[in-house]
């Protein structure tokens, strides 16, 4: 229960364990409520409404940023992923964050490391996990860590990954981790494109036709909704994408609590979820019906 609000402060940047375990305890005087955002950097948005939504949840907030090597396949965008650390933080002085917490690599894997979370379940049915195998290992190991590091009440992440959401979800049940995980609704720009710190790898070609991808979701999700047979939707949309361009890895409507496909019974809680490619650019959306 939150009980009082600190003062406006620029974050305190700590990069050791033994540092963030000094600060988290002394968030922890008085019985004090903490907040976690994970992130990557390369902040927008869509990163500060989840600090907004935690902010007006606890007393203290911290935010993670961390590159994890270990969620990149070789062939993906590690060494090209946006860093932006000064801005990050800079950003967040003006968001009311008490913690900043950055680790070296080396800190969150060092030598011998050898212990990996290995989630199943809602991480592997045919979506993000078909195109990317290897991702989910990582985030469920980094994403342990961090909850185990800083010890929030709560912590946040978007709908955007929504398969990521359901996955977290399920390893802070299943390890009894004593962390509550949030969702946070979609922010998305005024075209309908949502935001992403990748967003930026568009050429000014491929931007332009990004918002195809969130158009094609809510016309299938109408359609759907008037009564349209959902897989006759579900390809259209598919099409729709490939004839504009894109490289669909997948455009599918499943159970939105199990993400399972869809079974012949009526009253099925339905998500729409796509991910298709424009250029080298990876792109992911859903919506629910």
């Amino acid at each position: 229960m939150k009980t009082r609000k600190p003062a406006k402060r620029r974050p305190r940047v700590v990069h050791t364990l033994p540092a963030l375990r000094q600060a988290i305890a002394n968030f922890r005087t008085g019985g004090s409520t903490l907040a976690l955002v994970p992130t990557m950097g390369a902040l927008h948005e869509g990163h500060f409404s989840l600090v907004r939504r935690a902010t007006s949840r606890a007393n203290f907030v911290v935010v993670s940023i961390f590159v994890n090597p270990t969620q990149f396949a070789p062939h993906e965008d590690l060494t090209t992923y946006p860093r932006t650390f000064a801005a990050d933080v800079t950003a967040l002085a003006e968001r009311d964050v008490a913690l900043v917490w950055a680790p070296s690599i080396r800190t969150m894997y060092p030598d011998g490391f050898a212990t990996r979370v290995v989630p199943d379940g809602l991480a592997k049915v045919g979506l993000e996990d078909a195109s990317r195998p290897h991702f989910f290992a990582g985030v469920a190991t980094v994403v342990a860590k961090l909850l185990i590091q800083c010890e929030p009440n709560i912590a946040l992440f978007g709908e955007k990954d929504y398969q990521q959401l359901k996955v977290v979800t399920q390893l802070a049940r299943d390890l009894d981790l004593k962390t509550r995980i949030v969702g946070v609704p979609i922010v998305r720009e005024r075209d309908g494109v949502a935001l992403s710190s990748r967003n930026r790898y568009l050429t000014a070609a491929e931007r332009q036709k990004a918002p195809m991808l969130y158009r094609a979701l809510k016309d299938a999700a109408a359609k759907i909704g008037a009564g349209a047979p959902i897989a006759k939707a579900v390809e259209q949309g598919r099409n729709v994408l490939a004839q504009g361009g894109f490289q669909v890895d997948y455009f599918d409507a499943r159970n939105a609590d199990t993400l399972e496909p869809l079974k012949a019974s009526v009253g099925e809680p339905v998500r729409l979820l796509a991910a298709a490619r424009l250029g080298t650019t990876r792109l992911i959306d859903n919506i629910a019906v």
